[in-house]
């Protein structure tokens, strides 16, 4: 993954072949698709699966608990999983590439779609149609990720990323009380 990391950011994703990932790595294409299906997967790993693991961390709140401040403390188990050097890479990756920018927004899709049902158990509807207010805020969550990722990605990949998600949610509750 180290190996193909280093050409991506070097060469650019849809630039490197599978090949130069092998040969770099030392392995041989068998070897690389027993472990990616495809280049995106070197890139994400098992990030897109990471849904069931936030939506743990959120059962694990309160139910009392404001929606914002549960949601931040669910979504803070990617931090613990990931070093911030390879988040750093993923983030200047995804800003640079059609296909991995596209391959993001499929897995904040299916994040959407596994933590969506247990935001809207914990907020309600509203009397809005099933899944319009879980799809909404859990979207809206996921735009203050990808705003903080970008800001971060920005500074240097210095400070703390959770920081500016905390502070893009603060700019949220900010607005809406305001």
């Amino acid at each position: 993954m180290d190996a193909a990391l280093a050409l991506f950011l070097e060469h650019g994703f849809e630039e490197t072949t599978v090949d130069q990932v092998v040969a770099a790595a030392g392995i041989s294409r068998r070897s690389f698709f027993r472990y990616f299906g495809t280049k995106e997967d070197i890139v994400f790993g098992d990030l897109a699966e990471q849904g069931p693991a936030i939506l743990e961390a959120l059962r694990e709140r309160p139910d009392d608990e404001p929606i914002w401040e549960a949601l931040g403390h669910a979504f803070g188990v990617l931090t613990t999983r990931m070093s911030p050097e390879r988040g750093a890479m993923i983030g200047r990756l995804v800003t640079t590439s059609p296909a991995l920018r596209a391959a993001h927004l499929e897995k904040h899709l299916r994040w959407q779609e596994v933590l969506a049902p247990e935001v809207e158990r914990r907020v309600g509807t509203g009397g809005a149609p099933p899944g319009l207010v879980g799809e909404a805020i859990v979207a809206t969550v996921l735009a203050c990720l990808d705003a903080a990722s970008a800001a971060w990605v920005r500074q240097g990949a210095d400070g703390g990323l959770d920081e500016l998600r905390r502070l893009t949610y603060a700019a949220l509750t900010a607005v809406r009380s305001g």
